[in-house]
């Protein structure tokens, strides 16, 4: 367990309180100039207020805004026949390396005891299948 650690501050001494005795002058003075400020200019205040927020908000949606980047459509000539053709070709290499790869794992699983070398073959044909199906 950890030990009990006693303080012996005074406990109406906070952090705020400590911050507003150290630089409560700074504040009230800025408080003061503030409060002047508003009694003698109410008007070009609100309307600065005013001019601010629409500028703001003109800004937002102007200069500030990103627009969503969307990837410009890639136009290809595709000839039909090739194409198609040697898309079958490698689906069906695919394939065909897909069965190979199902033979050699249901062999390796059908053993009782595996080697250090059965384990590894598994694992990258395991890893092979998983590229193939994607």
């Amino acid at each position: 367990m950890w030990r009990k650690i006693h303080s012996n501050r005074d406990p109406r001494n906070t952090l705020y309180s400590e911050l507003r005795r150290e630089f409560g002058c700074y504040f009230s003075a800025l408080s003061a100039f503030i409060s002047e400020l508003l009694n003698t200019y109410p008007r070009l205040v609100f309307w600065l207020m005013i001019v601010l927020l629409l500028s703001s908000a003109s800004l937002s949606f102007t200069i500030f805004r990103h627009p969503e980047n969307k990837p410009d459509p890639q136009v290809k000539a595709i000839s039909p026949v090739t194409e198609g053709f040697s898309r079958i070709m490698e689906s069906a290499a695919k394939i065909r390396k897909g069965l190979q790869l199902k033979r050699m794992v249901d062999s390796l699983i059908a053993k009782k005891v595996l080697t250090h070398q059965d384990s590894i073959t598994l694992e990258n044909a395991l890893d092979s299948l998983q590229q193939i199906q994607k």
